[in-house]
């Protein structure tokens, strides 16, 4: 389904062109009285002909307040008038479009010194943009002009201010082009940048509530990720504890979903409590991934459940027939925000009885008085065992208790108007999620997980790619736009977690070919890194190289990341070689920004210490190595990177170094662990094989 809109609202108007697109964000425009274009030739021709400068808006099917301008500007008919007289409007779905997005939020962010969605921005028929802003209410507002007076006062200069205009235009041209031009630097990454920036983004740490700063407060994900590498590698409790308080208190508060499972986006406030409740793939990938981690690392339960919670969400509500994981789902509901996921005390009663009820708005904090527009989102304040005290029963019957309470609220909440759901099929968000199923599988030995994460990666596989390149987005049987560095990269990823999890040599080899693609039509071959378009993409106005690391990776971190990962697999010397050298084109920025490069960060400690290799030998359908591997999943080993080999197998083709001259002791499953191109002696027994990684 996608979003739902009020069909009143169509009566009596024709849909513009945007109803003949596949993404669920510009049918949603479909029939707002604006005459909107997508991105394409048709737009940008009209524009040349006509000489009207662009208006362009950028959003996504989950931005609240993307619908909020829609409600107020973009259906409103005297706006609309307004707009298709003075302009050639074009909407872009920044999921499909991600390139355009980067380039015009970064020309947002030069003229404002902020960004976000909405993203509105005015641009010449060429493509340059000379102004733009975010959000713009439909009247002056608490010192903000209105829409109406934004576009008189664009359309007017455009027609009156020529040189004005074109002094825009050359000095954002400029800036633009000045930001991605990254300049290769002499020297080597400091030994040790890793740990030391960890302990940098720590002094940021909010020792109440857990997180990084204050309000709004994002997971940040990469951050968590790196503090339980150092924690790993360094034995560094304070950065153990900065992770395990911070994955509890998200765990127990709003932004998590505490009847359904899955998180939202991110807080509102500093405790978790308020989110904004949309709820992205991506998000939920990068978060499950990081509770598998933190749950083995720091040997927390809880935190393995949180992550099966997650993957049982997407499974029940995020997963297409054809095997692919949706995009989002919506903030809104029945034209309000949060209005699915949140309870008064009288209809928790009226589902489950008071006496439950009682439990239910203790333990979730469920008050007349509301935390949240006259009602509650459901959020944690006291453990199980106070609960258990405060009622006088036992902890295992408050367990279950719980768990019905759950059960009951799901069921009746399932029967509410459910927020959209964006269906477009992403291959880098369906990457991340590939890869957190195929960990998901090693650390809780669930099959089902294996399964998605093997049918997502064959779907991809069989349906986006063509043998040559890979299409960005599928949706309606149909796929569509040249995809980019972050699909081939976050791609190679997950092909490489799906091995690790299967052991199916045939994803080692989709993760090389993938990999290739983005040697031969990513890369800068002068100055090292990689554009985040391939070389016979459209021609935009720049081709940028994205960097910095937001809610998820950058196309080049997470190249890095891959390359270095097939290197260790393969030994081929041009992964290493390109990763380095992106290493060293980013090195300044990474060394004085390490918030904006966290997940290059986890490269850098990748690059820098080098991976931990387990080679297993022995019969690999025996139970005993099947044993070893699926124990060996429930270790938490950073770097770790897994070979198995049969004695019985033709020793043809390509042979891993690590591999070779490896045997068996005496008919036993085997194992050697290879740090910096050396071996141990033979490791005949698991707990052996653990006290060795451990070390």
């Amino acid at each position: 389904m996608s979003q739902a809109k009020n069909p009143e609202s169509h009566v009596g108007r024709k849909p513009n062109r945007l109803i003949n697109e596949q993404s669920p964000y510009l049918r949603q425009h479909a029939y707002n009285p604006v005459d909107w274009y997508a991105w394409g030739p048709d737009a940008l021709a009209r524009a040349r002909t006509e000489n009207k400068p662009i208006m362009l808006s950028i959003g996504y099917s989950a931005c609240h307040w993307c619908h909020v301008m829609e409600r107020e500007s973009f259906e409103n008919d005297a706006i609309a008038r307004v707009i298709n007289e003075n302009f050639i409007p074009i909407k872009v779905d920044r999921e499909e479009r991600p390139d355009l997005d980067q380039i015009y939020m970064d020309a947002v962010q030069l003229i404002t010194g902020r960004g976000g969605w909405p993203l509105t921005m005015f641009l010449a028929p060429d493509g340059r943009p000379f102004f733009g802003g975010t959000y713009y209410p439909p009247e002056d507002r608490q010192g903000m002009p209105g829409f109406p007076r934004i576009l008189a006062a664009v359309s007017q200069a455009y027609r009156d201010k020529a040189k004005e205009v074109t002094n825009n235009l050359e000095k954002l041209t400029e800036a633009l082009g000045a930001i991605t031009n990254y300049v290769p630097t002499v020297g080597d990454l400091k030994p040790g940048l890793a740990t030391e920036s960890a302990r940098a983004l720590g002094s940021h740490y909010d020792s109440i509530n857990g997180g990084l700063g204050q309000a709004p407060k994002f997971p940040n994900t990469f951050v968590f990720s790196l503090f339980l590498r150092v924690h790993a590698a360094d034995g560094d409790e304070a950065m153990a504890e900065m992770v395990r308080h911070t994955l509890s208190k998200m765990a127990r508060g709003g932004i998590y979903d505490q009847i359904g499972g899955g998180f939202h986006r991110y807080s509102v406030d500093e405790r978790w409590l308020v989110p904004h409740f949309e709820k992205m793939l991506y998000d939920n990938a990068l978060l499950a991934r990081l509770y598998l981690d933190a749950g083995r690392a720091l040997n927390e339960p809880e935190f393995l459940g949180v992550a099966r919670e997650i993957f049982d969400y997407v499974l029940r509500e995020m997963t297409s027939p054809e095997g692919g994981f949706y995009s989002a789902q919506d903030a809104d509901s029945e034209g309000e925000e949060g209005k699915f996921f949140v309870w008064t005390p009288e209809q928790v009663d009226a589902v489950i009885g008071p006496e439950l009820g009682a439990i239910a708005e203790r333990y979730f904090d469920i008050s007349i008085e509301g935390n949240f527009e006259d009602a509650n989102i459901p959020h944690r304040t006291i453990e199980l065992p106070d609960a258990a005290r405060m009622f006088k029963i036992s902890e295992d019957e408050m367990a279950s208790k719980i768990r019905e309470i759950r059960e009951k609220l799901f069921a009746a909440r399932e029967q509410r108007v459910k927020p959209g759901r964006d269906e477009k099929v992403l291959v880098a968000w369906n990457a991340m999620m590939i890869g957190a199923f195929a960990e998901g599988y090693r650390a809780l030995h669930e099959r089902r997980y294996l399964d998605a994460a093997e049918r997502a990666a064959d779907f991809i596989m069989t349906t986006m790619w063509d043998g040559r390149a890979l299409k960005r987005s599928f949706k309606d049987g149909v796929a569509r736009h040249n995809a980019y560095l972050e699909d081939y990269a976050q791609l190679v990823g997950a092909m490489l977690d799906v091995y690790e999890a299967s052991l199916d040599a045939k994803y080692l080899a989709h993760a090389r070919t993938l990999a290739d693609v983005i040697l031969d039509r990513f890369i800068d071959k002068e100055k090292g890194g990689f554009y985040f378009t391939s070389d016979d993409h459209e021609a935009l106005i720049m081709r940028s190289k994205a960097a910095f690391d937001g809610s998820t990776p950058s196309g080049n971190s997470a190249a890095v990341m891959a390359l270095l990962r097939l290197h260790g697999y393969t030994g081929d010397e041009r992964y290493r070689v390109e990763a380095e050298r992106t290493l060293r084109l980013f090195r300044e920025f990474i060394e004085k920004q390490p918030f904006g490069f966290s997940h290059m960060l986890e490269a850098v400690d990748l690059y820098q210490r080098g991976p931990i290799e387990v080679v297993i030998v022995g019969d690999r359908k025996s139970s005993e190595l099947i044993e070893w591997t699926e124990r060996l999943g429930l270790l938490y080993v950073p770097n770790l990177a897994i070979f198995v080999t049969d004695p019985a197998d033709a020793q043809t083709g390509f042979i891993p170094e690590q591999v070779r001259d490896k045997r068996q002791l005496d008919g036993r499953v085997t194992a050697y662990v290879c740090r910096d191109h050396t071996c141990t002696a033979p490791i005949t027994s698991f707990k052996d094989l653990q006290k060795e990684l451990a070390d």
